[in-house]
């Protein structure tokens, strides 16, 4: 049961993931991009990750027994919960979010909903359930292999977000900055 249950998960999450790098594209020509190929960095360390622990994960290299089911269905919790998240601050931004790093001239500030505790929610979602994805092999080694290079992209890209929507939105930003944590609410 579980099997199936974690690849139409896993089907959903890549599927969705298509359809947003199709449909939110910045397109309009008043937006300017200043992705700084942080998408391309972000998608290269994803699939070169992805990769490489799901064949630890199915070899079962560095899998850990003790807890094994326990840890498999908190992983594919995680999955879920990150999809949620990540959803959820898609939807709030409505038509500013998009997959490059662009910054449209009539861009606002959302600071509300999940962005009033998170700036970045999304990407918080999004590491949420790649922390999921090495779980649900009961891997550390696949949950590491998963987790660290795409947390790096991230945090590149973050840093690339931030500079644009400080150049775009000024001091507002700034000072939302200084009152909401990047990625996970109170600590960072």
């Amino acid at each position: 049961m579980f099997r199936s249950l974690f690849l139409a998960v896993c089907a959903v999450w890549v599927g969705s993931e298509i359809l947003l790098s199709f449909s939110r594209r910045s397109r309009s020509p008043d937006s300017k991009t200043q992705d700084r190929f942080s998408l391309v960095y972000l998608w290269s360390a994803i699939i070169l990750s992805v990769t490489a622990g799901n064949i630890l994960g199915w070899r079962g290299i560095g899998c850990v027994r003790v807890f094994d089911p326990w840890i498999s269905w908190l992983g594919l919790l995680f999955i879920l919960l990150g999809l949620v998240l990540r959803w959820t601050a898609i939807l709030t931004l409505k038509r500013f979010f998009t997959v490059d790093v662009s910054v449209a001239r009539d861009h606002q500030l959302v600071n509300h909903g999940i962005y009033r505790h998170v700036r970045h929610p999304s990407y918080s979602g999004g590491l949420l359930s790649f922390l999921g994805l090495g779980l649900a092999y009961s891997s550390w080694v696949s949950a590491l292999v998963i987790v660290i290079p795409i947390t790096l992209a991230f945090l590149y890209r973050i840093r690339v977000e931030e500079k644009a929507l400080r150049s775009a939105l000024g001091e507002s930003y700034v000072r939302y900055s200084l009152t909401t944590k990047r990625l996970i609410p109170l600590i960072y």
